[in-house]
């Protein structure tokens, strides 16, 4: 399940609560927001290991580029080799092998940039994803917190209350029998 999954239930069941009558609050079942938030917890190692696999495909393109560009290498010397072989055309073979070395060159470093960029994007979408949904668990986290505090300040104001209305002297008791 991924974490976006788990954070649009948690919304839903918020959305869901019973709402306290005359104040903001909800009622929250405790143990399905804690069994979401459980599963949240093993989820974003998921995420975290989705990172690395990106991370991992970027050294395998960069490993290819780097073969690709030792192979045109190989090639463009092997072709330099044969033409200096022949005295006519010397000149023109050093002038072919620059030139397919430089185009090996321009074309490992476009393949390095463009790998680049594609890591950068996912691990940037990524660190999106992480951030908005330690948000959403934060958010829901402070607004729990905050229920919980206003609901035990209810009860010590009306234990309070219950302890500051004086008992009735056993006198007007005993005339309302």
């Amino acid at each position: 399940m991924d974490i976006l999954h788990l954070l649009d239930r948690m919304e839903k069941l918020l959305l869901e609560s019973r709402r306290i009558p005359m104040t903001a609050s909800i009622i929250v079942d405790e143990d399905r927001i804690f069994n979401i938030l459980d599963q949240m917890r093993a989820n974003i190692p998921e995420e975290v290991k989705k990172a690395g696999r990106i991370y991992a495909e970027k050294d395998r393109v960069m490993a290819q580029t780097r073969e690709e560009a030792e192979r045109i290498k190989g090639i463009a010397k092997k072709e330099a080799d044969e033409m200096l072989d022949r005295d006519s055309i010397v000149k023109l073979a050093q002038d072919r092998a620059s030139k397919i070395e430089d185009r090996a060159h321009n074309e490992a470093a476009r393949l390095k940039d463009d790998a680049d960029m594609y890591v950068l994007n996912q691990l940037s979408r990524l660190e999106d994803d992480l951030l908005r949904s330690l948000t959403v668990v934060r958010n829901g986290l402070h607004k729990l917190r905050d229920d919980h505090a206003a609901y035990e300040a209810a009860d010590q104001q009306a234990a309070s209350r219950n302890q500051q209305q004086p008992e009735e002297p056993a006198e007007l008791q005993q005339q309302d029998q």
